[in-house]
């Protein structure tokens, strides 16, 4: 898989090893040393990633590498994703949701457990909001109302328009995502590679602040960057209620930021830098519940 645009004569090639990349924080750790090695890379040589000793990837680690790709086009830098070294699983993964398609191989997607992988170059509404909805929450995984899907939707808009908005990413903002049947897991990940919450915030505030003060910032309500007197933040409030109640996980890495929301409520840290830019990552449990807003039944939160 090439994803160069304009291939030209290499004389020197920089291999880099994709372990196996799960979703713990170990797992970051790894992606960060992975984007710190490609882009450190000396001047002139193509970068080789070599897939031998990888037998899984998560949505997440798809999303970095494609980013990471991008990244490296944009420095003049040949890319090649080395897919002879893949095991057919990883292989089957990663072309079943399109990576492979958009790093240049032949290989046409399909539907699969996937939820699509793609690179959204503008803030195009219908465009990413009809794709999510209908590939994320209306494949039948889980169970949600019309009112509720829309809903969430309108806030995960919300985190395309930060981005957009704010974050000026070179590469615009890329998403994929994966059900996984044996654990009943529902996974969701979008990215930018821009400047990241805490350097955006703390130019709006005007003076240095943590990373932890910054992501308490992004996730508090009343809080914008824009300069508008309407409440936004980060615009997760639904999204974070449905997490809870799907006993899922919301988590959120911005360079050496991280937030965090699951059921057992939210935390805030500072963490070593783990790659430019900013990562959602939604996990839902697929359970056998049905779930729709307060007003639609009884005004419970969700059943």
């Amino acid at each position: 898989m090439d994803a160069g645009r304009f291939p030209r004569l290499v004389l020197s090639i920089f291999t880099i090893s994709v372990p196996r990349l799960n979703d713990q924080r170990w797992d970051y750790l790894q992606l960060s040393a992975i984007w710190r090695q490609a882009l450190s890379a000396p001047p002139g040589h193509a970068i080789h990633f070599n897939f031998l000793g990888c037998d899984f990837l998560r949505p997440n680690a798809v999303v970095v590498l494609g980013g990471l790709a991008r990244m490296l086009n944009l420095h003049g830098r040949e890319v090649l994703f080395l897919s002879n070294t893949m095991r057919a699983s990883v292989l089957a993964n990663l072309t079943q949701n399109g990576f492979a398609h958009a790093m240049g191989a032949s290989q046409t997607p399909w539907r699969g457990n996937a939820i699509p992988y793609q690179e959204f170059q503008q803030a195009n509404k219908e465009q990413v909001v009809s794709s999510l909805r209908q590939n994320w929450l209306g494949r039948g995984w889980i169970s949600v109302s019309e009112a509720l899907a829309d809903a969430i939707m309108g806030q995960v808009w919300e985190l395309f328009t930060n981005a957009f908005e704010h974050a000026y990413s070179p590469v615009g903002v890329i998403t994929c995502g994966q059900y996984l049947p044996k654990h009943k897991e529902l996974l969701l990940t979008i990215a930018d590679f821009g400047v990241g919450i805490p350097a955006k915030v703390s130019s709006y505030l005007g003076r240095p602040c943590s990373p932890e003060e910054a992501m308490r910032c992004a996730f508090s309500r009343g809080f914008t960057t824009t300069g508008s007197i309407v409440p936004r933040g980060m615009g997760l409030d639904l999204v974070k209620d449905f997490v809870k109640n799907a006993n899922g996980c919301l988590e959120l890495f911005s360079y050496d930021g991280y937030a965090r929301v699951d059921s057992g409520g939210e935390s805030y840290q500072n963490i070593g830098p783990i790659f430019a830019g900013t990562l959602v990552q939604i996990r839902l449990n697929c359970d056998d519940r049905f779930y729709l807003l307060s007003n639609e039944l009884n005004n419970q939160p969700f059943f």
